[in-house]
């Protein structure tokens, strides 16, 4: 990445807190716009309580274990299912219509059910993150499974391999990059989806708890340090499974 690069990636930014600075000193109201200078001075003291509720580093620890077990159990679920549904068709044709009666419902309309079914506690909040991410890499995973090179299957055909050998040394290694650009947009929704959970009457900790906390209290310095730390994670997490396809996957770039 040359420096023309680098300028184009951080002017905006740069040019969206300039404003923002501005338009908190015109307005001169906390309440609805806090100065930089306050979010900075509560990132900046990441071990000391906030608002009562723990630190902000305890805060986002328990929203990245939940984060994790949601993403995590539903990665396990959808990639297996996803292989199978793309790779038979009679699986597909036994699935697909539950499946697309499912997938249009927002995560946020599962809460009373997740409530009814697992109570008040940590499962009702992994649910909702299990949700959001599970359909993104479903159907990113079905769409990797269909779109494998049909001359790639024709050729292990001819070196005689069987079907079992086709579907784990063929069909899963081809579509391992659309896999792996679902668990990236999965992991995204997954992020979104933990602020939701946590605002569940169980819940008495967590960047998204904090938030809506905060908020009760008009602190909107603390609301907007925490949309940055969960701007942050989300980031560090695409670019890691971005260095992943980069690392693993240039073979695809290759093929086009």
């Amino acid at each position: 990445m040359n420096l023309r690069d680098v300028t184009l990636k951080v002017i905006l930014p740069i040019g969206v807190i300039v404003a923002w600075e501005i338009l908190a000193i015109y307005l001169n109201k906390p309440v609805i716009l806090p100065k930089v200078e306050a979010v900075i001075n509560v990132l900046a003291h990441p071990f000391e309580g906030v608002l009562g509720t723990g630190s902000l580093i305890g805060n986002t620890i328990i929203s990245i274990k939940r984060v994790l077990s949601g993403f995590l159990l539903a990665s396990v679920v959808a990639i297996p299912l996803g292989i199978l549904m793309g790779h038979y068709r009679v699986v597909n044709n036994f699935c697909d219509a539950l499946i697309e009666v499912l997938r249009p419902i927002p995560p946020l309309a599962w809460v009373p059910l997740s409530l009814a079914w697992f109570g008040l506690g940590e499962m009702s909040m992994i649910f909702i993150i299990f949700i959001g991410a599970f359909f993104p890499i479903l159907i990113n995973t079905i769409s990797g499974v269909k779109g494998v090179p049909t001359p790639l299957i024709e050729a292990a055909l001819t070196l005689g391999a069987k079907g079992k050998d086709i579907l784990i040394k063929v069909v899963i290694p081809a579509s391992s990059p659309s896999i792996l650009t679902g668990l990236r947009v999965g992991a995204g929704i997954a992020w979104m989806c933990v602020v939701a959970a946590e605002m569940l009457p169980s819940s008495n900790a967590g960047l998204g708890y904090l938030i809506m906390y905060a908020y009760s209290l008009s602190r909107m310095d603390v609301v907007i340090a925490c949309m940055i730390i969960i701007g942050l994670i989300g980031l560090v997490l695409d670019r890691g499974l971005r260095y992943i396809e980069d690392k693993y996957f240039v073979w695809r770039k290759m093929m086009k």
